[in-house]
């Protein structure tokens, strides 16, 4: 699929206020606890879990020391006999949910060594990640999630990458791919990490200059230190997100940075979670008799399923482009 120019002439001459933290809030380990908010309980996907549970493939959990940290991270392997790439996963803002442990599955069956790090181990009140923190109440995870220090993050992601790369079945290559706030972060663990083959960011944004709440403002400082090609991968109807991508072209080209982008018709922001295609479809509407009622609820459900067809159309174009691209490391 060829680059798509999206023009934001109109839009970008708008103060487009951005929080790159604050807006993955609104985007959408195992939330167990009842007193998770809704946002957390999303983050169980029992279509994944069940999917997951089905794999071949061998999977385990480490703790990979940082500091007087231990980062918990899930890694799957291929079923292969030469030794292969690393693809560091960068979850939502929803923390380390069963969909991103099946998503870094799907990785392995294409061949690599994935790893998927809870980037909240050790935030909990007992010292847990993901799960811990969303015992704590309404919107924990996000929060938690939010709040994490950049330097916190690079130094996790870079002892992450440090330890899957020296695996004995890796070729000691490492690629990087995130959604929602992991997109961003992917781009930003792409200004920090030189020997990266490949940055994959799904739904984020680039590195900004200005302070968090401010109009957009990409750091072309950061991304001057970029040394791996970037592919982005968009969703049609995410103004919020793709209202950065027109500077950050235009930077990205200036540095002579290489910045493949391709924005799927119809999709939504989080496609490629929503467009899983064991993923449910939205349920229909149950009439109740009351016929302005009964109209609307079919007319949302009719928009529900429309969106969710072109989730999973994105969801698979994007996974055909990322295997490719992840062929040529």
């Amino acid at each position: 699929m060829k680059t798509k120019t999206i023009c934001f002439a109109v839009v970008s001459a708008l103060f487009l206020a951005l929080s790159v933290s604050a807006q993955e809030m609104s985007g959408h380990h195992h939330v167990t606890s009842p007193a998770a908010n809704n946002a957390d309980l999303e983050s169980v996907q029992e279509w994944a879990k069940s999917q997951l549970a089905k794999s071949p493939r061998h999977h385990e959990w480490v703790k990979i020391k940082v500091g007087d940290r231990e980062v918990n991270s899930f890694v799957v392997y291929p079923e292969t006999k030469k030794k292969a790439t690393a693809v560091v996963v960068i979850h939502e803002i929803f923390g380390l949910s069963d969909w991103v442990q099946q998503l870094t599955d799907e990785l392995a069956e294409a061949g690599y060594i994935a790893i998927a790090p809870d980037l909240l181990s050790g935030m909990g009140p007992n010292k847990g990640g993901t799960s811990d923190v969303a015992t704590l109440g309404n919107n924990a995870v996000g929060t938690a999630i939010r709040d994490l220090p950049d330097t916190q993050v690079t130094a996790d992601l870079n002892a992450v990458a440090d330890y899957v790369s020296k695996l004995p079945a890796a070729n000691g290559k490492i690629a990087v791919g995130g959604f929602c706030w992991g997109g961003t972060q992917t781009f930003r663990f792409a200004t920090n990490r030189p020997d990266l083959k490949g940055a994959f960011v799904f739904y984020g944004s680039a590195p900004q200059s200005n302070q968090q709440g401010q109009p957009f403002a990409v750091n072309r400082e950061a991304l001057a230190r970029i040394a791996a090609p970037v592919y982005g991968f968009y969703a049609e109807n995410d103004m919020r997100i793709n209202a950065t991508v027109p500077a950050t072209q235009t930077a990205m080209a200036e540095l002579k940075k290489k910045y493949d982008v391709v924005t799927y018709p119809g999709a939504g922001h989080g496609f490629m979670r929503q467009g899983e295609p064991n993923a449910p479809p939205p349920p229909a509407p149950v009439a109740k008799g009351d016929e302005a009622a009964d109209k609307k609820a079919n007319d949302d459900y009719q928009k529900a399923l429309e969106m969710y067809k072109a989730n999973r159309k994105a969801r698979d174009a994007a996974w055909v482009r990322w295997k490719a691209l992840l062929a040529k490391i």
